[in-house]
């Protein structure tokens, strides 16, 4: 239970005729500035939270960038990312996809890197990417700052879809960004004020509660994934496993503690037979999203069938038992 009270206060009146540190929601709340600072602290910089992960994407768009200019995004990642990134193109920003284990682009005015992609788990190279003159933004959803801290290694920003494993419940929807330089911090919560994007009191709140218990979950749930992770590589009924565990060096560099509770592989019979799978778990539920407690399981090609193989399915480890979730996979691979 987070010591923090919950203020769900719309307004606070002024102090001596002049407004306090807090005086209209909008603006900021006492939850609000207590899970940023809790925030900030587990990543080493200011944290700013929004009301969801796109939300926090759009204000990084929008408000660090200006008409005209090119963000290098990695391939492989997050669909949501280039479906936004696609949609602002009709006020002139404009994006490039490329291979995140290698160097980003000549000419782009921002780096957008996962630690590690969803859902094809591929990990960036950040020392390649801190070595190019421009801002660097590391989405660090999936590794969450238990087991990466992107800018102690030179990135400038780190985001979150704090829905994932910072709220780690799925019973909150809420995007942060951390950044390192006051400038970058400064021009964000400016646009978030003009734009009212920010967080209310009750999911800001339910982050405070669930950050005391992140590095359990996510130690945890990182030991579990690298062990299914190692059976399904080693099934013949699997044609492909994709997890930064896997002798991935880059990850292996970087990522401390563990590799992550997410995970991606193809089914070897092909997409009707990753189907069947997807429906016949009986411990593993059926749903999109990530990060949670209880593990879930789905196929990403009803969702991006342009960018992945048809029969890949993406699972999210939680905290059940390895060997229930290893007998449960076992069935439904039978299936």
């Amino acid at each position: 239970m987070s010591p923090v009270p919950l203020d769900r206060s719309a307004l606070w009146p002024y102090e001596d005729g002049e407004p306090g540190d807090f005086y209209y929601s909008r603006y900021g709340h006492p939850t609000g500035a207590a899970a940023e600072e809790a925030l900030g602290a587990l990543d080493g910089g200011e944290a700013l939270l929004f009301g969801s992960g796109s939300a926090a994407e759009t204000a990084v768009l929008l408000g660090l960038l200006d008409p005209g200019s090119t963000v290098g995004v990695t391939q492989g990642g997050y669909f949501g990312t280039v479906v936004l990134m696609r949609y602002l193109e009709r006020w002139g920003l404009r994006f490039v996809e490329f291979d995140q284990a290698g160097p980003p682009p000549d000419g782009v005015d921002l780096i957008w890197l996962e630690a590690p992609s969803n859902p094809m788990l591929t990990f960036p190279d950040l020392e390649a990417a801190a070595a190019h003159p421009a801002p660097v933004i590391v989405d660090a959803t999936a590794s969450s700052p238990i087991l990466l801290r992107p800018l102690e290694h030179g990135a400038d920003l780190v985001l979150h879809s704090a829905t994932k494993y910072l709220g780690g419940h799925s019973d909150v929807l809420l995007g942060a960004v951390v950044c390192r330089d006051d400038t970058h911090h400064t021009r964000l919560l400016e646009l978030r004020n003009r734009t009212g994007v920010g967080a209310a009191a009750d999911p800001a709140w339910l982050l405070l509660r669930s950050l005391e218990t992140l590095d359990l979950r996510v130690r945890r749930q990182s030991a579990t994934a690298l062990e299914l992770a190692r059976r399904l590589a080693a099934d013949p009924r699997v044609a492909q496993v994709r997890y930064p565990g896997l002798g991935n060096p880059l990850a292996e560099r970087w990522m401390e503690g563990g590799f992550g509770g997410l995970l991606s592989f193809d089914v070897a019979a092909g997409e009707e037979a990753a189907r069947r799978v997807e429906t016949a778990t009986r411990l593993i539920t059926n749903a999109t999203s990530l990060g949670g407690t209880s593990s879930l399981i789905e196929s990403r090609y009803r969702w991006e069938s342009d960018r992945v193989p048809p029969n890949l399915l993406r699972l999210s480890v939680g905290l059940e038992e390895v060997e229930a979730l290893w007998s449960d996979l076992d069935q439904a691979l039978g299936a």
